[in-house]
């Protein structure tokens, strides 16, 4: 699933080719995309883009009359940027907007069609999809604190709650609790003052650090490769390779569809986590599928 790293490169390439351009027309192919009713989606036909934004893992497009477009990627949605007018592709093809410029097509290579749309009348509208997690990069170290000590969560848990962090999820608080080194199954409630400035400082550094990084790759072109699976990465998809400072072999916990990637040596103390040992440990904090998981998480 794109993450707040993705989502900010996703938004910065589709204001450029979009602001202040008029969406003509609204393609739509798979009729299980669009998730509101009123007002109808083809109200958005017409309407110029004043500006675009995220919110949570969403992307949002702000269009005149205080109508707002709202994008939920899911785990296998994906945007492209085509010549304008491109057909729509039979298998995966949700729908296709066309611009001035060029035809943003989605699209969602899965054959559970998660990915949602709604078009959101006025401002009230737009906030009751906000789940109402910390945007961290512009938190201090004592609300982010607050917002961690809320609920007695695994680190894991915690970081990829919406309703406490906005933005993080599977793959990048893997790296986040990579270079904090701790463990994904210490609980919030009781981690130490110097753990939880680590984390925070973590957090910070790992959203710029690959923020940066997807913008630098992404240049003046479009992001077609969103992945959560990323070269570079210490820990996220590493199962058995080498982790970049210590050389021990990346270790991963399985439940289900579902997997936490960590070195032993950097942050467990040497201790390997056992799934069983695991499960037993999280009870009820823990989903048991991946759609579960993305429920839990993402559905609004």
């Amino acid at each position: 699933m794109p993450e707040l790293p993705d989502i900010v490169v996703y938004v910065e390439a589709l204001e450029r080719r979009t602001k202040g351009q008029a969406l003509e027309r609204i393609r739509l192919r798979s009729p299980f995309l669009v998730r509101s009713v009123d007002p109808p989606i083809s109200r958005a036909e017409g309407r110029r883009v004043l500006s675009l934004s995220r919110l949570g893992k969403r992307i949002v497009f702000e269009l005149e009359d205080e109508l707002f477009l709202v994008f939920h990627l899911m785990i296998a949605g994906r945007f492209h940027w085509k010549e304008k007018g491109a057909g729509v592709p039979g298998k995966i093809g949700l729908a296709a907007f066309d611009f001035p410029a060029g035809t943003l097509m989605l699209t969602e290579a899965s054959s559970k069609k998660r990915a949602s749309l709604h078009l959101l009348p006025g401002r009230e509208s737009l906030a009751a999809l906000d789940r109402g997690g910390l945007e961290v990069q512009g938190a201090s170290l004592a609300t982010f604190e607050a917002v961690l000590r809320r609920e007695n969560h695994t680190l894991k848990r915690a970081l990829t709650d919406p309703t406490l962090f906005s933005g993080i999820g599977n793959a990048y608080s893997d790296e986040i609790l990579h270079r904090a080194r701790l463990s994904p199954v210490k609980l919030s409630q009781k981690l130490p003052r110097e753990e939880v400035k680590r984390l925070f400082s973590a957090c910070k550094k790992t959203l710029e650090d690959w923020t940066e990084r997807l913008r630098r790759e992404t240049g003046d072109g479009f992001p077609e490769k969103v992945t959560a699976f990323r070269d570079g990465m210490a820990v996220h998809g590493r199962y058995d390779e080498p982790c970049p400072e210590c050389g021990s072999p990346v270790q991963r916990i399985v439940l289900g569809d579902h997997e936490t990637n960590y070195c032993a040596r950097c942050q467990t103390g040497g201790k390997l986590l056992a799934d069983r040992a695991l499960s037993r440990l999280l009870k009820g904090d823990w989903p048991k599928t991946l759609d579960e998981l993305e429920d839990r998480l993402d559905s609004s």
